[in-house]
């Protein structure tokens, strides 16, 4: 059985994803500009910088989406022999904005997660 809210007040993954919304109370303070964290959310105060998202979804979503918009350039230049000035400003603003918003969707799904999880750093503790 799936729920939307797995702890009361606190949004699923997939919701703090598509909407930026903050993983502890559902307020939509994660991001303070187009792709980058707010330092806390100004609701509930939880620190966002706290939790370590990394460059992972950047490297992988330029690998998906380069592959994407290339199968795509190659589909439409065999089917209309465009110059390639068109495919310029097809294909540019077409990656630029997958790339941001499919980006801060993912940002937004590991820190979800993490927070979810509870997730840290391991320390000297955690060794054996």
């Amino acid at each position: 059985m799936t729920t939307d809210h797995s702890i009361e007040g606190q949004p699923s993954i997939a919701k703090a994803a598509l909407f930026g919304l903050c993983p502890q109370c559902g307020d939509k303070t994660l991001f303070a500009g187009l792709g980058q964290f707010a330092d806390k959310c100004t609701n509930c105060g939880l620190d966002y910088s706290s939790y370590n998202v990394g460059d992972g979804p950047a490297a992988l979503l330029t690998m998906v989406i380069g592959a994407l918009i290339i199968v795509l350039a190659l589909i439409v230049d065999s089917a209309f022999r465009p110059p390639f000035w068109v495919h310029v400003v097809i294909w540019v603003p077409i990656t630029a904005a997958l790339t941001v918003i499919t980006l801060r969707m993912a940002k937004a799904a590991l820190l979800a997660a993490e927070h979810r999880n509870r997730a840290r750093e391991a320390g000297k503790s955690d060794l054996l």
